[in-house]
């Protein structure tokens, strides 16, 4: 049977319930179970595809095309194991199905209610990814800070959940803060006592409790929380503040939380924890030999979250290549022909990030001017390489007016287009080109060098395409599309010869990188720019 661990949250928000989700399913994992993650979010939208990445950080897209909450990636990052449309589930997408339910008159003209309808739905989606067979445990993280008034139906079908499994076969992991008062130059219990508190009031007792801090636990504490939170010592685990979320497994092996959950779960501890390519990568990631200045020029920098499975492809790919890649955020809608120069300078590289709308369009393509002229490492990311398209069109091939018709849709010039099926398109939500699809490399380019095969798979999210009555004009120019969409001919890659690194990718590679898997355009994007660097 199936076990399930829930991770709650309490005191505050952004304590790290992912990475600790993360963390210990990597435990589980090297210890040679079958773990998946699901991520309950309390907000109404249906999913954050049609949130401003400023509200929630980046959307992240799985493989069957769900636009996601980031947290999935750090999922996948960590466990190397693909998430799907079950791994993350709203509020609104649990009462979308309820009403859609309630008009079909599936509940035979019954009261609709938040108990038991909705918590039902919350039920059936915990169940779904157990229910198939290929998972040993499921960990289910709920999104929020108990008390929320969002969260409280997700309490409650936990509650009922726990009860119909019966004893052993779930646990919950409260997550919460232990504060260091500065003034008082101690550690405080009592938030996290009141957190439980209120846990309890709603009918669930944690099973294990992980307390973030600055400053380590004395047994004093442990004791202290042990007693007025009804939990054993061993269950009080200590999550202080790591130098890389990446240092987090290796943390919670040290205060061995996989064994307590193991115990608790009445399972077999199997095998020690096979850890030894993790090791190896945080030994590459902490003792770099080299360090490279890469610029990420964006329109959302200045909430780093939004570009998070680029910053941790960089962190896969630096250590990959024993160097130490520092990100240098550039606001794309500051840079004009004038101060591109002094922007870019002293850059090893520049990613030009993905992005929609018309805000900072005309920098990004400024700063491709700027790397192209001056050869340095360029990688342009499906905005990034679109903007690649129409710089090039407008300044190699004498096309004034290129453009995209999503920022001028009576350009003279469209090099970019919408796709013919997106223009029937009137709901924004879930709509786009989303997920994975085929692309085919063209032998002979560096595209295929790189990826060192002809078929790859790689994940979407966009309206817009290269428009290919302009391809032949743009091959003759010597900007290479060296990947197609093998159903629909749609240019996927366009690269620039003669160039240290020049390549804009329609699809998000920094969606399939993980710690075990650095993605290979990443890995040599960094090798080129340590080479640029080398020569400086």
């Amino acid at each position: 049977m199936t076990k399930y661990i829930f991770v709650t949250g309490g005191v505050t928000s952004s304590l790290g319930k992912g990475i600790i989700s993360a963390s210990l399913a990597k435990l589980l994992q090297s210890r040679g179970y079958s773990v998946t993650i699901q991520k309950f979010d309390p907000y109404i939208n249906i999913d954050p595809g049609t949130l401003n990445p400023y509200e929630h950080g980046e959307c992240y897209v799985t493989e069957d095309g769900a636009e996601t909450d980031l947290d999935l990636g750090h999922y996948e990052r960590f466990l190397n194991t693909p998430t799907s449309k079950a791994n993350n589930i709203t509020t609104g997408r649990i009462y979308q199905n309820v009403i859609n339910k309630e008009r079909e008159g599936a509940f035979l003209g019954k009261t609709v209610q938040v108990v038991p309808h909705i918590t039902d739905e919350i039920k059936r989606n915990i169940r779904i990814l157990g229910e198939d067979g290929k998972y040993d445990i499921v960990i289910t993280e709920l999104g929020g800070t108990v008390g929320d008034i969002e969260s409280l139906p997700y309490i409650e079908a936990v509650r009922q959940f726990r009860w119909e499994i019966g004893s052993g076969n779930s646990l919950v992991i409260h997550l919460t803060l232990i504060p260091f008062l500065a003034a008082a130059g101690e550690l405080k219990t009592k938030p996290t006592q009141h957190s439980v508190k209120m846990l309890l009031e709603y009918g669930i007792q944690p099973d294990i409790l992980v307390c973030r801090t600055e400053h380590h636990l004395t047994m004093d504490i442990r004791k202290k929380i042990a007693l007025f939170c009804n939990v054993n010592i061993n269950a009080v685990i200590e999550s202080i503040d790591a130098s890389t979320i990446y240092d987090v497994p290796l943390l919670m092996l040290k205060e061995q939380l996989d064994k307590t959950v193991l115990t608790k779960l009445k399972l077999p501890h199997k095998t020690d924890p096979e850890l030894t390519n993790w090791k190896d990568f945080l030994g590459r990631l902490k003792n770099p030999t080299s360090e490279v200045k890469i610029g990420l020029v964006g329109k959302y920098v200045e909430l780093p979250d939004a570009y998070k499975s680029i910053i941790e492809s960089f962190i896969h790919a630096g250590a990959k290549n024993e160097c130490k890649v520092k990100v240098q955020y550039i606001p794309s809608e500051e840079l004009t022909p004038d101060n591109a120069i002094d922007k870019l300078q002293g850059l090893h590289g520049v990613l030009v990030a993905p992005g929609f709308g018309e805000r900072g369009f005309e920098g990004k393509i400024e700063a491709i001017r700027y790397v192209r002229e001056n050869n340095i490492p360029f990688f342009g990311i499906c905005l990034g390489m679109q903007c690649a398209v129409v710089e090039y069109g407008r300044n190699v091939l004498g096309l004034k007016d290129a453009s995209s018709t999503e920022m001028n849709p009576d350009t003279q010039s469209p090099v970019i287009a919408m796709m013919e099926e997106q223009k029937k398109v009137v709901n924004k939500g879930g709509t786009m080109r989303l997920g994975s699809y085929a692309c085919d490399l063209k032998k002979g380019t560096r595209a295929f060098a790189i990826y060192g095969q002809q078929h790859i798979t790689e994940r979407h999210r966009h309206r817009y395409e290269f428009n290919n009555d302009y391809l032949k004009q743009y091959e003759a120019a010597g900007l290479i599309p060296s990947g197609f969409n093998p159903e629909n001919n749609l240019v996927e890659i366009v690269e620039l010869k003669n160039h240290p690194f020049f390549v804009g990718a329609q699809f998000h590679p920094e969606l399939k990188s993980t710690v075990a898997n650095p993605h290979p355009l990443f890995i040599n994007f960094v090798a080129a720019s340590m080479a640029y660097a080398r020569k400086k």
